[in-house]
C-alpha cells in the first residue's frame, strides 16, 4: 500500500516508505533507497522527510557525512516548526559540527525546540540549569510557568526563577517581583516584590523600573512617594518603556507630585503613542486627544509636539 501511494506522489507515504528502508523495518536496510524516498517527499516540503534527510547526512548513512547538507535540511524542517529539527540545529552549534561552535546560537535553537515540546531540548536546559547556567535556569522556569512542553507547574517555575535571580539574572528577578506583586502562585507580598524589582532595576531593567514607580505612585507596600515614582518612571521612560511614558503623562496632566503641565503631559503621551502598538497605542492617543487637547491652545500643542520630537532626537535622554 505504501509503495502504491508513494508512487502516486503521496509525500507522507514516501517519507514512511523511506523510514522503513532507513530502519530496516520489514525490508532490508538500504540507506540509498531511503534517501530516494525522503528526497521525493522533501521536494514536496514534507518536514519529517527534510529532517530525516538531515539525519542521513549528519550520520553519514548512505551518503558521505556532510554537516553542511544536514544543516540545510534541518533548517528547512525547522522553518516548519519541526521540534526535532530545531533541536538538531542546536546540537550542530553546540558541538561545532559544520558550523563554528556557538553556544549562544545553540541555546536559541534549543529554546525554540523546547517551546515546541522537545523533551531532548528540555533535558539540555535541565542539565545546564543544574550546572548553574542562569540563562537555562530562567528559561526552564518560563517553560514551567507557561506549560511549554511540560505540565504547567508554578512551584517549579518559582524554584528555577529563584536560582537564576540569586545569581543576578535580571529577567528572573523581574519575574519574581511580578509574581509577588500579583500573588501569582505565591502569597501576595509587595515588600518582596519591591526587593526583586530593585535588583532588576539596578541592572537597568526597564519594566522593573516602571513597576517600582507604580509601587511608589499608588502606595503599594510602601508609603506613597511621588518623587520616587517619578524617578523610576523617568528611568524606564528613557529606555522607551511606553507604560512609564504614559504614567509620566498622567502625573503631569493631573499634577501628581509634579507641577500640573499640559504641555509635558501631551509630550509624554505622544512619546507613549510612538513607543506602543495596537490597543495600547489607540487608547493612549485617545487619552491625549481628548480632554487634554481640548483645554490646550494651538501654541501649546505645537510646543508639546516640538518637545516630543526633540526628545526622540536625543534618544529619550534628558526629557
Amino acid at each position: 500500500m505504501l509503495r502504491t501511494r508513494a508512487a502516486q506522489g503521496n509525500a507522507l507515504a514516501q517519507n514512511n516508505l523511506g523510514l522503513l528502508y532507513d530502519l530496516g523495518d520489514g525490508v532490508p536496510q538500504d540507506y540509498a533507497v531511503a534517501r530516494q524516498w525522503y528526497e521525493q517527499a522533501a521536494a514536496q516540503n514534507h518536514a519529517a522527510a527534510q529532517f530525516n534527510l538531515g539525519l542521513l547526512y549528519a550520520n553519514g548513512h548512505g551518503v558521505p557525512q556532510d554537516y553542511a547538507m544536514a544543516r540545510e535540511w534541518y533548517e528547512k524542517a525547522a522553518a516548519q516548526g519541526r521540534a526535532n529539527a530545531l533541536y538538531a540545529l542546536g546540537e550542530l552549534y553546540a558541538h561545532g559540527q559544520g558550523v563554528p561552535q556557538d553556544f549562544a546560537k545553540a541555546r536559541q535553537w534549543y529554546e525554540k525546540a523546547a517551546a515546541q515540546g522537545s523533551a531532548d531540548a528540555r533535558g539540555w536546559f535541565e542539565k545546564a540549569a543544574a550546572q548553574g547556567n542562569t540563562n537555562a535556569q530562567f528559561y526552564l522556569g518560563s517553560l514551567y510557568e507557561k506549560g511549554d512542553g511540560v505540565p504547567r507547574n508554578y512551584a517549579e517555575a518559582t524554584k528555577w526563577y529563584e536560582k537564576a535571580a540569586a545569581r543576578g539574572d535580571a529577567d528572573a528577578q523581574f519575574s519574581l517581583g511580578l509574581r509577588y506583586a500579583q500573588g501569582y502562585s505565591v502569597p501576595q507580598d509587595y515588600a518582596k516584590a519591591r526587593q526583586w524589582y530593585e535588583k532588576a532595576a539596578a541592572r537597568g531593567y526597564a519594566m522593573a523600573q516602571y513597576k517600582l514607580g507604580q509601587l511608589y505612585h499608588f502606595a503599594l507596600g510602601v508609603p506613597q512617594n511621588y518623587a520616587e515614582a517619578t524617578k523610576w518612571y523617568e528611568k524606564a521612560a528613557a529606555q522607551g518603556d511606553a507604560d512609564a511614558q504614559f504614567s509620566l503623562g498622567l502625573m503631569y496632566a493631573i499634577g501628581d507630585g509634579v507641577p500640573q503641565d499640559d504641555v509635558r503631559a501631551y509630550m509624554w503621551w505622544s512619546l507613549a503613542v510612538a513607543h506602543s502598538t495596537d490597543n495600547k497605542q489607540r487608547s493612549t492617543a485617545t487619552q491625549r486627544d481628548g480632554a487634554l487637547t481640548r483645554r490646550m491652545t494651538p501654541a501649546q500643542i505645537a510646543e508639546a509636539q516640538r518637545l516630543a520630537q526633540q526628545c526622540e532626537a536625543q534618544g529619550l535622554k534628558g526629557c
